[in-house]
């Protein structure tokens, strides 16, 4: 590895990392034992449902010690849980589901809290979550 360190980004389900892949190969390639990385991720997401999937910003230092964030779970999942659906269109033409305008402000509440999204209007965030609904082919309601 180099003396720079390396930063990895994974999506991961809540309470399932485990050694296999993505997550082994990721860290492995990069000198980390993914166990320690699997036990202190799946403590600290144990309070999730089972399932979610958790974006992860791993930063790796040279010494192949290691840090990590977790962010709060994909907006289109979020947006797919909240209408009731396990999958969304296969061409955003074809709506699968529908979300009340009340549920994307929660779920824009839930993204506002992210290190990303500190400092941008609320306004935006909506619009983002409005959007990403609409690409999953879930229609907004008012």
């Amino acid at each position: 590895m180099s003396a720079k360190g390396a930063l990895v980004k994974l999506v991961v389900e809540a309470g399932k990392a485990a050694p296999a892949p993505p997550v082994g190969p990721a860290l492995g390639s990069k000198g980390v034992k993914a166990i320690d990385f699997c036990k202190e991720f799946n403590a600290r997401t144990a309070h999730y449902e089972p399932g979610v999937p958790i974006p992860c910003l791993i930063k790796i230092k040279p010494d192949r010690t290691f840090q990590f964030e977790i962010k709060s779970p994909v907006t289109s999942w979020l947006i797919m849980k909240a209408a009731g659906v396990t999958q969304g269109a296969g061409k955003s033409s074809e709506p699968v589901g529908s979300i009340s305008l009340k549920h994307v402000w929660e779920i824009a509440k839930i993204k506002s809290k992210d290190d990303r999204h500190k400092g941008v209007p609320m306004q935006a965030i909506v619009g983002s979550v409005i959007s990403t609904a609409a690409a999953v082919g879930v229609t907004v309601v008012p």
